[in-house]
């Protein structure tokens, strides 16, 4: 089993008894430990007040909400939480949605409990990051319209071209601080850390 480090304290959200007890057995297997826990919507924002967790594990279909309202309302009061969505769900559009809300790592319920433990783990390290066992192929399923805006399209375009980040920026007339607001979301949707590495993923994948 892989170690949470620093005894990090996570809230978990599911509205399965079940499924929150056997994470909870893992996660303290892991050396951590669920600060609460909470069944819907509503008693996750009340923990998350209360508890202040250093993660959050939560489900997309709540009795009372959305999951991803959830990830989004965390991920706007904090940079720093772990956020990991974990779910039952299947479809490519739901973890690009995910990564798209601000989520640290999309894990499947069908997943071994190693993953998730992994994944919260490389969340709690950079929660920032996005990481997803299946995150390539939903890239390759979602169409390039969906995946990035049509801003973050014409900024991977001009990304191909000669030039720094200052040249390009003012080649299409918007301010150099602008443009890398848009690189860094191309790169966090790409899950990718330079400029080389986003136009060849880019090029690999038929968006440019």
């Amino acid at each position: 089993m892989i170690e949470l480090e620093n005894a990090a304290r996570i809230l978990l959200v599911d509205d399965h008894a079940t499924v929150r007890a056997g994470i909870a057995e893992a996660i303290s297997r892991a050396g951590s430990l669920i600060c609460g826990s909470a069944a819907s919507y509503v008693e996750a924002v009340a923990q998350i007040a209360h508890t202040n967790p250093d993660a959050l594990i939560v489900d997309l279909n709540l009795p009372d909400g959305n999951g991803l309202d959830l990830v989004r309302l965390a991920r706007k009061n904090s940079s720093k939480i772990a956020i990991v969505v974990l779910t039952m769900s299947d479809d490519a559009r739901d973890l690009i949605s995910a990564m798209d809300a601000g989520a640290s790592g999309f894990v499947r319920k069908s997943a071994p409990l190693s993953e998730l433990i992994s994944v919260i783990r490389r969340a709690i390290q950079a929660p920032t990051s996005f990481t997803s066992s299946g995150l390539a192929s939903a890239l390759k399923m979602i169409n390039k319209q969906q995946l990035l805006t049509q801003r973050e399209l014409e900024v991977l375009r001009a990304l191909t071209l000669i030039g720094d980040i200052k040249t390009l920026a003012k080649n299409m007339n918007i301010s150099e601080s602008t443009f890398k607001t848009h690189t860094g979301s191309i790169y966090r949707k790409l899950q990718v850390s330079n400029r080389m590495s986003a136009v060849t993923l880019a090029r690999e994948l038929g968006i440019i």
